[in-house]
C-alpha cells in the first residue's frame, strides 16, 4: 500500500473511531449488536465468528459455518490490542506500518498473545471511552473490519 492510501485509510478509521460511539451498551445491547454482525454475515455467506465484549466479559459470541477454534484465537488476540491501545486493532496495525514497521517490531509483545489485524473494534460511549470490543474473524483483515463498521452503523441506525 503506498503511503497516500495508508495515510487516507488511517484517516478513514480515526473518523470511524469518532462516529461510532455507542448512546449506551448493556447486556441487550451486546446481544443486538452481535445479532446484527450474525445477520449481516449470513447475507454476505461470510464465514466469520462474532464476539462482543464489555470489560473483558464476554456477552455474544456465534460462530458461523466454516470457522474454527483458530478464529477464537484470533478474536482473543485482536481485542487484546483494543483492551491495550483504546483504539480499533486494524488502526493500531496500519499506524506502525505508517511508520515504517510492523506492529511486532514497534511493540515487542507477544504474537501469540496480540494481533494488530483488523477486525476488532471499540465500543465506546461519550464521556467514558472505550469499555468493550466487537470483533470478527474468518475474512481477510480489510474485510473483518469493514463488516465490523457495517454492524456497528446498523446496529446505531
Amino acid at each position: 500500500m503506498n503511503p497516500t492510501d495508508l495515510a487516507e485509510l488511517i484517516l478513514q478509521i480515526e473518523a470511524e473511531e469518532q462516529r461510532l460511539v455507542l448512546p449506551h451498551f448493556d447486556n441487550d445491547d451486546a446481544w443486538r449488536l452481535g445479532t446484527t454482525l450474525t445477520e449481516l454475515a449470513r447475507a454476505r455467506r461470510a464465514p466469520v465468528t462474532v464476539d462482543v465484549r464489555r470489560n473483558g466479559q464476554q456477552l455474544f459470541h456465534c460462530a458461523l459455518p466454516g470457522t474454527s477454534a483458530d478464529n477464537d484465537a484470533w478474536i482473543q488476540r485482536k481485542s487484546r490490542v483494543v483492551d491495550r491501545f483504546g483504539h480499533s486493532s486494524y488502526l493500531v496495525g496500519l499506524r506502525c506500518l505508517a511508520r515504517g514497521s510492523t506492529f511486532e517490531e514497534k511493540m515487542r509483545l507477544d504474537p501469540d498473545v496480540y494481533a494488530a489485524h483488523g477486525g476488532a473494534f471499540p465500543i465506546a460511549l461519550p464521556h467514558v471511552g472505550v469499555i468493550g470490543t466487537v470483533a470478527v474473524s474468518g475474512l481477510p483483515q480489510a474485510d473483518d473490519h469493514r463488516l465490523v463498521v457495517a454492524g456497528l452503523e446498523r446496529h446505531l441506525a
